[in-house]
């Protein structure tokens, strides 16, 4: 509970990746754990809490960057609230702007605010963010540059999830 020793853990995992030349760590996670029937977040969470997601997952970006290690905020918009897994189909997340707005982004704003420096986008049918059809996030011209760069004002890099992963490759 102690957000500090996350800060330490960030820079201890950042002292072992500069030891062997790493300079990105694809963490945090900062999905919010909203749906129980979600196959493939769960205990990478910080939680079901999206303050205590945010404050956890920046105590350990913290901690990485403090060390030059570049942190990496996964999986935008929000692969928390999904039924399925996006290395094996494409989930979709469908909520109004509204509700991505307060809930699921929360997170990723709060640490884009913060000094993120980068973003990792999920494989994700975002119907409010992109109607394309099967249009994952990761590859929405949309996504990353009108709502992630643009609206949220982040100005890091931007990687998308492994692009073998069935909900992108599936399609493209």
């Amino acid at each position: 509970q102690d957000d500090r020793l996350l800060v330490k853990m960030g820079e201890r995992m950042a002292d072992e990746m500069v030891r062997m030349g790493v300079q990105i760590n694809f963490s945090p996670v900062l999905d919010i754990n909203s749906n129980p029937a979600n196959p493939v977040i769960g205990y990478r969470s910080f939680g079901e809490n999206k303050f205590k997601v945010a404050q956890k997952g920046w105590a350990l970006t913290e901690g990485m960057q403090n060390k030059k290690v570049m942190a990496n905020g996964k999986h935008f918009p929000g692969h928390g609230d999904t039924d399925a897994d996006s290395h094996h189909s494409l989930p979709m997340l469908n909520h109004s702007r509204t509700r991505l707005d307060s809930m699921e982004l929360y997170p990723f704003k709060m640490l884009i605010d913060s000094g993120l420096m980068s973003m990792m986008v999920a494989h994700l049918e975002v119907p409010c963010f992109d109607t394309s059809k099967n249009c994952a996030a990761s590859i929405s011209e949309n996504v990353i540059n009108h709502i992630l760069k643009d609206s949220l004002g982040f100005k890091g890099l931007v990687f998308t999830d492994a692009l073998n992963m069935k909900g992108v490759a599936s399609y493209y």
